[in-house]
């Protein structure tokens, strides 16, 4: 069995809030090589897609900013940002849910463990991808419904790579997970999201006042460096946010399905892809 103790990356047992958000922050350091490498590549992406809307909306850097009768574009620019949010996080779920799994039943994956394409699912993980970007885009455009849009899609990634359902199950069983036990799990995922966002914007906001302050640029400098900080500063949130889901699932299904006493009783030997399946 794992360790159970402080340093394990998921023990086997229901988790406090603080400890769930801990193991993720666990994961992530044992998988940054892979996971904030391609999260960097996907959050330039990301700001280059945004720019023109953010730019047509009149915001300026750092904080990008509604301006005063420019809101109909600047809620466009919202809606749009959520979805692209949600498909960097869905994308980044894919490993981040393999390498929890495997680190629950204490058979860490390596780089070329994890960047290995058989059996990762990614035929099916690009399409909900883009669903999840259309369903987080809809909600966003009504204002609170994203909170629930987003608390509900959590385990997206995590139920159709680890628990291998077929891809027309996963976001039922997705959102089935997230209502359990009154909504816990899709509750987390939203606390998660707000503690990653009020960090992103003091380390975004931060980093470009200071830096504005020791007068080193020229205020031309002021777009590409504002989009430059905000891309390596979700270069970190989004992998970490993708862990949290993938944590957050393996332990809500401890908590609700027994998956800690099911896997104390699989033979030896068994495949890690087979262990924390589901019945599909």
């Amino acid at each position: 069995m794992p360790d159970a103790g402080p340093t394990a990356v998921l023990p086997r047992r229901p988790l406090t809030v603080g400890e769930l958000l801990d193991s993720a922050v666990l994961l992530l350091r044992g998988q940054a090589r892979v996971l904030i490498p391609v999260a960097l590549v996907l959050a330039v992406g990301e700001q280059l897609l945004l720019y023109p809307l953010r730019a047509a909306a009149g915001t300026a850097p750092p904080v990008w900013w509604v301006e005063f009768g420019r809101f109909a574009p600047y809620w466009l620019l919202l809606a749009v940002g959520a979805a692209t949010e949600a498909m960097i996080i869905m994308l980044l779920g894919n490993p981040a849910a393999r390498a929890a799994a495997a680190a629950l039943v204490d058979r860490p994956l390596g780089v070329r463990d994890l960047l290995r394409l058989t059996g990762a699912r990614w035929g099916a993980t690009l399409p909900l991808t883009l669903l999840a970007g259309v369903v987080m885009f809809v909600a966003a455009l009504l204002g609170p419904v994203w909170f629930l849009g987003f608390g509900l899609l959590g385990a997206l990634a995590p139920a159709l790579v680890v628990d291998r359902v077929r891809p027309r199950r996963a976001p039922l069983r997705a959102a089935a997970l997230s209502v359990r036990g009154g909504g816990r799990a899709g509750a987390v995922r939203v606390l998660g999201y707000l503690v990653w966002w009020i960090l992103r914007v003091g380390l975004g906001t931060g980093l470009f006042v200071g830096l504005g302050t020791l007068d080193l640029l020229d205020d031309a400098w002021d777009v590409p460096l504002s989009l430059a900080i905000w891309a390596l500063v979700n270069s970190v949130a989004y992998p970490a946010l993708a862990c949290l889901d993938a944590v957050l699932h393996l332990e809500t299904r401890m908590r609700t399905e027994g998956l800690d006493i099911l896997l104390s009783r699989v033979p030896a030997g068994t495949p890690e892809t087979v262990l924390p399946a589901v019945d599909r």
